[in-house]
């Protein structure tokens, strides 16, 4: 068994932070992006009344301290054990609340003072990034240099914390050793930290013997409450897993129906014009049969009128052989010389 317990768990947060003025104050200059002339040198705690209600689940997922300084400025420190995407919203929305609590009391909107929530998380989140630290403020979105002094979020991903890969402040490196490297199985604290008057102080609080017997009961009952509620969290990312892979499968599906429609839509359109030349190709096969068929008429006719000339023009002339034999046989010409002239018949030149 080891010689500390957790200073993540609400008892031991709450203890040290919410009790003991300098180190909530120590944290605070450590982690948040104050400039040296902005630290915070005195705080008070909140009044109970004004301290952000929680939901059930909250309760026992969330640990927080809230103050204020002799500048009037707000921080809410919170210790949040699991993780949702609402929790930003939440965290938003309780910041906004402090900073519009101000008018309530009279406060001129040009000497509203900023609100600082600073959020240790004991999950990752963002996981498309190497970075723990993430701080969040109104800032021009091509001039960086201009802000809005209002709200200011910060959030800590603990998991994610490296002492050995940053070149952070000391005191902000020695106060996130001192929330991931101690628990209950921390025999002897790293000489680090030891060293620290203040963090020092912090461990000399979270010693086990420090406790009575019904903190050690809210103590153990708070981690189990944050083991049934990340057990639950595991069901429900499974769940949600589940429920995403089914829809990407669906999605997977619809989208080859879709291609495939696409594709016999195509294919459609492929046959139809098909179908549309092949009927402009008989169309005009047609015209062309109905082209020959009017041409070879016209030649008919043609060739018959002809015809009909040539038996015309024939006709004319035996009529004119017939008026040269008359006047050859009124001359008494003989019948064979008429018929060599005329080519009339002997028996045609007599019946005349």
């Amino acid at each position: 068994m080891g010689k500390y317990l957790d200073p993540r768990a609400d008892l031991t947060f709450k203890k040290v932070f919410g009790e003991h003025k300098n180190l909530v104050i120590s944290l605070l200059n450590a982690l948040l992006p104050l400039k040296d002339d902005e630290r915070v040198e005195s705080i008070e705690y909140w009044p109970a009344d004004q301290i952000p209600e929680r939901t059930e689940a909250e309760k026992y997922s969330i640990v927080d301290v809230c103050c204020k300084d002799n500048k009037q400025r707000e921080f809410i420190v919170e210790m949040q054990m699991t993780w949702t995407e609402s929790f930003k919203k939440r965290v938003l929305l309780n910041a906004s609340k402090a900073y519009v609590a101000q008018t309530n009391k009279g406060m001129k909107y040009k000497n509203l003072q900023p609100v600082y929530a600073l959020n240790f998380v004991n999950a990752s989140f963002m996981k498309d990034v190497d970075d723990y630290y993430h701080y969040y403020h109104l800032v021009h979105d091509k001039y960086t240099d201009k802000v809005i002094d209002g709200l200011h979020l910060i959030f800590v991903e603990l998991p994610k914390f490296k002492p050995q890969t940053i070149s952070e402040r000391k005191m902000q490196v020695l106060w996130l050793r001192y929330l991931t490297e101690i628990d209950e199985n921390t025999r002897e604290a790293p000489a680090e930290l030891l060293e620290n008057t203040e963090v020092n102080e912090a461990l000399e609080i979270l010693e086990r013997a420090a406790f009575t017997d019904a903190e050690m009961r809210a103590y153990d009952k708070f981690w189990d409450r944050v083991s049934t509620m990340r057990t639950l969290e595991s069901d429900w990312e499974d769940k949600i897993k589940e429920a995403k892979d089914k829809l990407n499968e669906m999605k997977a599906k619809a989208e080859e129906a879709e291609a495939k429609a696409e594709e016999a839509e195509a294919k459609a359109e492929e046959a139809e014009a098909k179908a549309e030349e092949a009927e402009a190709k008989a169309e005009e096969a047609e015209a062309k049969a109905e082209e020959a068929e009017a041409k070879e008429k016209v030649a008919k006719a043609k060739a018959e009128e002809a015809e009909a000339k040539a038996e015309e023009a024939k006709a004319e002339l035996k009529q004119k052989d017939i008026n040269t034999a008359r006047r050859m046989k009124g001359l008494n010409v003989v019948t064979d010389v008429i018929s060599q002239v005329t080519g009339l018949s002997n028996a045609e030149i007599e019946a005349l």
